[in-house]
């Protein structure tokens, strides 16, 4: 344990550190619903962005995959849905760490019942050492009061009957004024002691509350932590993917995907007419196949 802050500041004359203890001690079941509330809302977040980023990816698998820039369409499609599987991941996380969050607050809530169960007696300490304090106030100045009386009477000349009247006011507040001077005693003893248990068990309370509100931060830190650097490995390979779609790239690509063959037209050179071939081709038969040259080599066209 840590210096007994608790211990050394939470007295004072009104007796009041108990129940600003207490208080506190509530609150921290508040913080840690608080908690609970503050992920869950970044959860949503995380989520409606992922939503947004699936989106957006499906409007760049629609985009046109006619042209040059088509497959950079691609890059962009697989580098968004990366992203959004990025912050999706993050909502899984975290909707682990929300569910750890409330199996805290249910056990914040059984020791406090607890623990509110075992400070009942110094609840009562220090009740009884405000109502012995406020009796203790009030015979005091009854006591002056009426020793104060008994003098101005003294000093008047009042008659004999008359200060023994007032000799028994002050003998009866001396005695009251004692007795409440010996309650406030013991009153404060058995305050001291309670208190001081108390203020020990409401700071180990706290420190053990601040420990797993830290390890719980902790964890939605290194879960987002890991979401940025996976969101940072999506990006480098999104700008080295670019870098590789270089301009002679897609140049490539377009012309592999959509060439319409690499085969030249022929060559066609003049020939002479050859008279005996022509006569016999001035009476051709039906459906005889007609002549021509390509490649160099005398070829047969089918009608």
């Amino acid at each position: 344990m840590i210096t007994p802050y608790f211990l050394e500041n939470f007295w004072g004359d009104k007796n009041n550190g108990f129940d600003v203890l207490y208080h506190n001690m509530k609150h921290g079941q508040i913080s840690s619903k608080e908690l609970s509330d503050f992920i869950r809302e970044r959860a949503t977040i995380e989520e409606a962005y992922s939503r947004s980023m699936t989106k957006l990816a499906k409007t760049a698998s629609n985009c046109s995959q006619l042209g040059t820039f088509a497959p950079v369409w691609d890059v962009f499609k697989q580098s968004t849905e990366k992203l959004a599987a990025c912050h999706m991941e993050l909502v899984r996380k975290l909707q682990e760490l929300i569910k750890e969050v409330q199996k805290y607050v249910e056990e914040q809530a059984k020791n406090h019942k607890k623990t509110k169960e075992e400070v009942a007696s110094t609840l009562e300490a220090v009740q009884n050492i405000q109502s012995v304090s406020q009796a203790l106030q009030k015979s005091k100045e009854n006591y002056v009061n009426k020793t104060l009386e008994q003098e101005r009477m003294r000093k008047e000349g009042a008659t004999q009957r008359d200060l023994d009247k007032a000799g028994l006011k002050v003998k009866k507040a001396t005695e009251t004024y004692k007795s409440y001077v010996e309650k406030y005693a013991n009153a404060k003893t058995e305050f001291e002691q309670r208190m001081t248990e108390t203020a020990q068990k409401f700071q180990g309370i706290e420190e053990e509350h601040v420990l797993r509100m830290q390890e719980i931060i902790h964890s939605y830190c290194q879960s987002v932590e890991e979401t940025h650097i996976q969101i940072g490995e999506v990006q480098e390979e999104f700008v080295k993917n670019m870098e590789n779609t270089s301009v002679e790239s897609l140049i490539q690509k377009l012309a592999e995907s959509k060439g319409t063959g690499k085969e030249r037209p022929g060559p066609i050179e003049f020939e002479e007419c050859n008279v005996s071939i022509a006569t016999e081709g001035a009476n051709p038969e039906k459906g005889k196949p007609l002549p021509y040259q390509a490649d160099g080599e005398i070829k047969t066209q089918i009608p």
